[in-house]
């Protein structure tokens, strides 16, 4: 495995390309009301992106056909937008890629349309929470395992747990690169492979089930639900690790 160490003047183009995503990500926030469709969400979305000089990353990547991920209740990640017009009580996953001038940027949100469940609320709020949990929790020589097994074990302790299958990533010229980083221990101990360092760059992205970690993919290909049928969520922030510390770049 080959983890890239970026330069100061790289996490700066890195920076630039993810404060971009959070920007669309708030300007969506504040348009998913009840009424308006994961089309016209999609569209706003990709103007703001393009206005801002940056291409939407995700249209076109790997065959995905939008700009922006919109994953409403039972989808957890990967939601194509359609036709449905978002209604009160609904939560909708925004997950956004940028690049800009060759670097990328990836992010994502779960919001709530107007007055939702108190167990949505709560699934919503662990997600959030689990995000900036491993965000602090990361220091050069933690292992990447070791940091999947304490997302692992905090998605637990709030009743929930992660969607199986799919993972945080390193993020750079590609839009994924080396390492993964699932939300989960997989295969072998918490003291085994690589640590993090000073100068790696990675997406951190849980992505919460209610009872089941399983996965299944919808008959559209990409929409993929939890085998249990049950509301999902899912929060992203880029990271890099500066001076000791993980340092997010997905902010305003």
């Amino acid at each position: 495995m080959s983890i890239a160490i970026r330069k100061p003047n790289e996490i700066e183009a890195l920076r630039k390309a993810n404060i971009i995503v959070a920007k669309t990500l708030e300007y969506l926030k504040e348009k998913c009301v009840p009424g308006i469709s994961l089309k016209e969400l999609d569209k706003l979305g990709e103007e703001f992106i393009r206005d801002y000089g940056a291409r939407p990353s995700f249209k076109g990547l790997y065959g995905f056909p939008a700009s922006v991920c919109t994953s409403v209740n039972q989808v957890i990640i990967h939601g194509i937008p359609t036709d449905y017009r978002l209604k009160e009580g609904d939560i909708i996953g925004l997950d956004i890629g940028t690049e800009l001038d060759g670097w990328y940027g990836d992010a994502a949100i779960t919001v709530c349309v107007g007055d939702v469940s108190e167990r949505d609320k709560e699934l919503v709020l662990c997600a959030k929470e689990t995000l900036y949990f491993a965000i602090e929790l990361i220091k050069p020589g933690l292992r990447f395992k070791e940091l999947s097994f304490e997302i692992e074990k905090f998605i637990k302790s709030r009743g929930f747990v992660p969607l199986h299958g799919f993972c945080g990533h390193g993020i750079g010229k590609k839009p994924h690169e080396e390492p993964e980083i699932p939300n989960y221990l997989e295969h072998g101990s918490p003291k085994s492979g690589p640590k993090i360092k000073n100068g790696m760059v990675f997406c951190l992205e849980p992505m919460i089930c209610q009872k089941s970690g399983t996965p299944k993919i919808l008959e559209d290909k990409w929409s993929v639900v939890s085998e249990d049928g049950l509301n999902g969520a899912h929060y992203e922030h880029t990271v890099a690790i500066i001076e000791g510390k993980a340092e997010i770049l997905s902010k305003v």
